[in-house]
């Protein structure tokens, strides 16, 4: 008997989930110079990390428009608001960032930032150079999507507009980390949540996804290294911080390529500032080393850890010198990790909102995203969304964080649809 109605059933579930599509299709058709104007107004006026104050207020004007619950100020300048369907179900939670970068703007648009704020004590240009434009519209266009189809779902849904994604202003704390620790996937507790980014690298109407480490781990390092000083004629008389350095700097390289099971997953040590001495003629007393690292697995990221305070502390001793390793640094973001269940389970909705041939699987990459705190709490997806315009050869793509970055407005109708059908599928399997 119950084999007998298993198709029964799949069959009802498929013409209602086509139903649904085709209904969030048409919405966000509708929506779509909406969101295209959002993009363009936040473009044109970028705010810096912790900094999103008009962003936050235009951002809370619209969701109150919609009549959706809102919270204000949530790890600084963070907006949440919830639609509740008023039945029991699942809490959804769907995530934007909203800071921009210290870029000055090369693009020439009718809509591009001239805008200057302060970062770290100095005037710099603002722009939006990493999409986080790109994802506050296409997360208010859901938004609306999911309000007009509120009949429809089953459970609430919790909208998360986040600051700070690209790393808080020195001396200060910021992003998912300090949303997660403030309580925004509690009050209603969270079941999921789903993100996106836009890139500038994968044609438009196309998704990427990644079971399991999808984006790097990223831990900031310092290494001060404590010589002795001596006249450069009379190198015998020092401990050489700058030879020791050296040596360090080769043997941090030897982590990733003598140490780490690379088959299995990438790992980065990159040093990228040296700084120690001051003359041609003198052998100073201290040299610092400034780097990340990046790991895409737990075991890998514990190794490193482990193999730097070896490597750094045996260098060391074996030149007379001492050195401190600080790790991490000043911050420090977790595996951006896709639940590879939850990345099967919703891998039918990006085969069907984009069309099986524009679900990509993709490779990992060693950026790293704060995306991850909220998946180190609930399970998390997070995919990569089209912004390249068919026209542009991937090799002539502009890169993120960069003057000419560029994603073309019609990439953001594909996420406005998966950020909906995500939620609206995982609510109707969950009941």
């Amino acid at each position: 008997m119950r084999k007998s109605l298993l198709p029964i059933i799949s069959l009802l579930l498929f013409s209602s989930l086509s139903k649904a599509n085709s209904s969030v299709d048409a919405l966000a058709d509708n929506i779509e110079p909406e969101v295209i104007k959002w993009r363009h107004h936040f473009h044109q006026h970028p705010e810096l990390s912790n900094r999103e104050f008009e962003t936050a207020k235009y951002i809370e004007k619209y969701l109150r428009s919609l009549g959706l619950e809102v919270e204000t100020g949530v790890a600084a300048t963070g907006v949440v608001a919830i639609l509740d369907s008023g039945k029991p179900g699942p809490v959804v939670a769907l995530r934007a960032d909203m800071d921009a970068l210290p870029v000055p703007e090369e693009n020439d648009l009718p809509w591009r930032s001239e805008v200057k704020g302060e970062y770290d004590g100095k005037t710099v240009p603002v722009m939006h150079a990493c999409g986080h434009d790109t994802h506050m519209a296409m997360l208010m266009g859901a938004a609306k999507i999911l309000t007009d189809m509120k009949d429809e779902l089953n459970g609430k849904v919790k909208f998360i507009f986040q600051p700070a994604e690209e790393g808080a202003p020195p001396g200060e704390m910021g992003g998912a980390e300090v949303m997660v620790k403030e309580g925004v996937l509690k009050n209603p507790d969270v079941d999921v949540i789903f993100g996106l980014h836009i890139s500038a690298n994968l044609d438009v109407n196309k998704v990427s996804y990644k079971p399991g480490g999808a984006m790097a781990a990223v831990d900031p390092f310092k290494i001060v290294i404590h010589g002795e000083q001596a006249h450069g004629a009379y190198p015998w008389k020092s401990v050489d911080p700058i030879v020791t350095a050296a040596q360090m700097v080769m043997a941090l390289q030897t982590i990733v390529s003598r140490e780490i099971k690379l088959i299995d997953d990438a790992a980065v040590v990159t040093v990228g500032a040296i700084h120690g001495g001051n003359r041609s003629n003198i052998i100073p007393r201290e040299v610092e080393l400034v780097g990340t690292i990046r790991t895409l697995d737990k075991t890998a990221r514990a190794h490193m850890y482990e193999a730097m305070a070896r490597k750094v502390k045996g260098i060391a001793d074996s030149m007379g010198a001492t050195a401190d390793l600080i790790l991490p640094l000043d911050y420090s973001y977790p595996i951006t990790f896709n639940d590879p269940d939850l990345t099967a389970q919703m891998l039918p909705t990006l085969q069907r909102t984009a069309g099986q041939e524009n679900a990509v699987l993709a490779k990992a990459v060693t950026g790293a995203e704060d995306f991850s705190f909220f998946q180190e709490k609930v399970p998390g997806l997070f995919l990569w969304v089209g912004g390249k315009p068919l026209d542009v050869a991937e090799e002539d793509s502009p890169a993120h964080h960069t003057p000419d970055f560029y994603v073309d407005d019609t990439g953001m109708k594909l996420g406005v649809k998966l950020l909906t059908n995500l939620t609206l599928d995982y609510m109707n399997q969950a009941n």
